[in-house]
């Protein structure tokens, strides 16, 4: 009998691969790095290549010694948005990957507002137009890149996100898919009908024939092809990486709530098989499932979570690496008064304002190293209660308890104070893997290794809770402060 899934992670700065057992355990696990190229301020990119070949590379040193008769399935979980265009023929990239963080476009985006469009793009998509969704990074490629509207318009080109850039290729060519939660990240899916929208192609002169077929996220895509493994191995499951995790951690039902600490935050709410629309700032986004009928989330993105810890790093010299973080703001009882916005790239839900930047208010002489660390993570505590606030509005409830999981997520200070701020429970599985075990999930559940509704694999019924400490004066104050300092980022945009 098959016992194991593999689950491809492919993230924004690596790519991982993790060979899970029936019982949700991990066997195996590898890593790879690959580069971020910044041809200009505000503008990220990838190579392609590189994104494949370190996924790939890791996968086959994960199956090294492996019989493939013993996996069942293979699932993937993807950073999602950025954009890959490919020729069809040659296999070959005709530009480098634009990535979800990237800005190229965000004027683009502001004049489709001010023509009134965002309405048609919120009532199809449930997103808002914004430089961080792939149709305005498609448009740039056809329009800059020498050639690439021709070929598009003679059919030679096709356009995915990056899960499916790694089926086309790990099928060997044979499959050009995607599923439902990375086809609403585009800005060019009804997550009504279950369609590219005709009238969003026009608008963004992108021709049908470049994008890829659209399944459930449980669904059989293809096979691994002869190159990569020898077996026949399934490809099963395919989520975009916040709705794996929400899969991930059995987020299957309405109310259901998790947030991820990445790079950025990214907090989503199941509805269940109602689309909610928004009124506070929030997506209206799809959620993973293994059968036909769609899922829809909430979702609030945070663009800066644990990149303001490694600017503290990387940038300002500040940290040696992110662990010592957590006894840097234990040192200090407080900020000091000091308040950091890393509005780096602008700021998302319920913001979205593209023009805010980082500020930090409340500077004394006084101010140490230490404040500034304590300042930076707190920031991402205050910015997902912005979030779920947010998200409670528009449910009609007060969230009684959120479940985490991302690297920064290992930061018993940051969740403490999480807990206080939001006063509501923190609960942290003992498997923190969640993106990847989602994706895992997905794949067993649709060849039969595992059954819905059956128990959460290993790890996930365990873990940490933190529960609200913080007296009730001190968390208003902490906020009215917050909000003050927020007010100063979006000023510093608005003062142009």
């Amino acid at each position: 009998m098959k016992q194991m899934i593999l689950a491809l992670d492919q993230g924004t700065t690596s790519s991982r691969t993790v060979l899970f057992d029936r019982q949700g355990k991990i066997r195996r696990m590898a890593q790879k790095e690959f580069p971020q190229i910044y041809p200009r301020p505000g503008w990220v990119e990838q190579d392609p290549m590189a994104i494949l070949s370190s996924q790939t590379e890791t996968l086959r040193e994960v199956l090294d010694g492996i019989d493939p008769e013993d996996v069942a399935a293979v699932g993937i979980t993807n950073q999602r948005e950025t954009a890959v265009v490919w020729n069809r023929h040659t296999g070959k990239p005709v530009y480098n990957a634009i990535v979800w963080q990237c800005r190229r476009t965000a004027e683009a985006m502001e004049a489709l507002r001010e023509e009134g469009f965002d309405q048609v793009i919120r009532e199809k998509t449930g997103l808002l137009p914004d430089a961080y969704f792939s149709a305005g990074k498609i448009r740039w490629i056809l329009e800059n890149v020498e050639g690439a509207r021709e070929a598009a318009d003679k059919g030679d080109l096709l356009f995915g996100t990056v899960d499916s850039w790694l089926i086309w290729n790990l099928t060997g060519g044979k499959v050009h898919a995607t599923d439902y939660t990375n086809a609403s990240r585009t800005m060019l899916f009804d997550i009504h009908t279950l369609r590219w929208d005709k009238t969003l192609l026009q608008r963004f002169g992108i021709p049908e024939s470049m994008l890829p077929a659209v399944y459930p996220s449980g669904y059989r895509f293809g096979t691994l092809s002869s190159s990569i493994c020898s077996g026949e191995i399934p490809i099963a499951g395919v989520a975009g990486d916040q709705q794996a995790a929400l899969f991930g951690h059995g987020c299957v039902s309405p109310g259901a709530v998790k947030n991820t600490y990445g790079t950025g935050c990214f907090l989503l709410m199941h509805t269940g098989q109602t689309p909610v629309r928004s009124c506070h700032g929030l997506l209206t986004t799809m959620a993973a499932s293994t059968d036909d009928r769609p899922c829809y989330a909430l979702e609030g993105s945070v663009f800066v979570a644990g990149a303001a810890v490694q600017w503290l790093r990387d940038e300002m010299g500040i940290l040696k690496n992110a662990a010592e973080s957590e006894a840097a703001a234990r040192s200090v009882p407080d900020t000091d008064g000091v308040y950091l916005v890393p509005a780096f790239t602008g700021m998302g839900a319920p913001y979205w304002n593209p023009r805010a930047r980082g500020t930090v208010v409340g500077l004394t002489r006084g101010c140490r190293r230490e404040h500034l660390v304590r300042a930076a993570l707190e920031s991402v505590a205050f910015q997902t209660r912005d979030v779920i606030r947010a998200m409670e509005e528009d449910a009609g409830c007060k969230l009684s308890a959120i479940k985490v999981d991302g690297g920064a997520s290992a930061n018993d200070f940051l969740m403490q104070f999480q807990a206080d701020i939001i006063n509501a429970d923190v609960f942290r599985p003992a498997c923190v893997e969640t993106t990847a075990l989602g994706a895992a999930r997905l794949a067993g559940e649709t060849v039969g290794l595992w059954k819905d509704g059956e128990t959460l694999p290993a790890g996930q019924e365990n873990g940490v809770r933190f529960s609200p400490e913080m007296e009730k004066e001190k968390r208003a104050r902490l906020l009215k402060n917050w909000e003050r300092a927020v007010r100063c980022a979006l000023f510093w945009a608005e003062s142009e």
